[in-house]
């Protein structure tokens, strides 16, 4: 049985500290098969933009600044996403014989992976059809439809991703919402009198009760073991790791170059 390692932070972090060890773990992957999970929080309602996204088009960013909302920009593409109430994933690896080399055959299977997670959890989830034009060539926020293969429940999206693919390796990161903030999302993506609507569904709308980041880590954690067939041991990054993290941090992802001068 393949063994992958786990990293469940379940202490809220600064947004540019999640997304610089994501990139640490994607920088880490070897040639050799190699695949590591992770679950983190947020310490502070934070803003993330797709790769390609010019900031003052998706997010009020005098807004964010006036209530306290972070932004950050993603290695990842896809769309505006409010990271507050939820639990984050992230895949990164290098394994073919289990992902193949694409990133559509990839992007499916932790898709239903994750699916698997939500059955253990008592949810009926299916994968989404393609999105209208609209959404793939505007500049609406990730929750406002699932794009091709994500996950939705009751015809509305629980969890959205995006993935980073240089050659064989690969990470995909993304967003499970615990609970709905659908007003402060309409505030900060300027939707607020747009006619347009969240097509989101929190775990704790389609669960009917609360859950929590443990309980959710947990049942996710089982739901990826059975589905790949593999055994996930949990690790800490180590003190030198963090060094190597902080200083992406410093270099790239805590740098307002990088949050709102990149590709503009």
């Amino acid at each position: 049985m393949k063994e992958w390692d786990l990293i469940a932070d379940d202490t809220p972090l600064d947004g540019s500290w999640n997304m610089a060890v994501d990139e640490y773990l994607f920088q880490t992957l070897t040639e050799e098969p190699q695949t590591i999970v992770r679950f983190y929080a947020w310490k502070n309602p934070t803003v993330s933009l797709g790769y390609s996204q010019k900031a003052s088009d998706v997010v009020d960013i005098d807004f964010c600044k006036k209530n306290g909302i972070d932004i950050v920009r993603r290695m990842t593409g896809g769309k505006l996403v409010l990271h507050h109430k939820e639990v984050t994933y992230s895949l990164a690896s290098s394994d073919t014989e289990i992902f193949t080399a694409t990133l559509a055959d990839s992007y499916r299977l932790i898709s239903e992976a994750l699916m698997n997670g939500l059955e253990k959890m008592g949810l009926v989830s299916a994968l989404a059809n393609p999105a209208p034009q609209e959404y793939v060539r505007g500049n609406l926020p990730c929750f406002s439809y699932p794009s091709r293969n994500e996950v939705e429940v009751n015809g509305r999206k629980i969890i959205g991703s995006a993935q980073k693919r240089i050659g064989t390796k690969f990470i995909q990161h993304g967003s499970i919402p615990l609970v709905e903030d659908d007003d402060l999302l309409t505030f900060i993506s300027f939707l607020e009198g747009a006619g347009k609507e969240v097509r989101m569904i929190s775990l704790t709308e389609a669960l009917g009760s609360t859950i929590d980041f443990d309980q959710v880590v947990d049942v996710f954690v089982q739901g990826i073991e059975e589905y790949f067939g593999i055994r996930l041991m949990r690790r800490t990054l180590g003190e030198n790791e963090n060094e190597v993290v902080c200083q992406i941090q410093k270099d790239k992802y805590g740098n307002p170059a990088w949050t709102f001068e990149s590709n503009q």
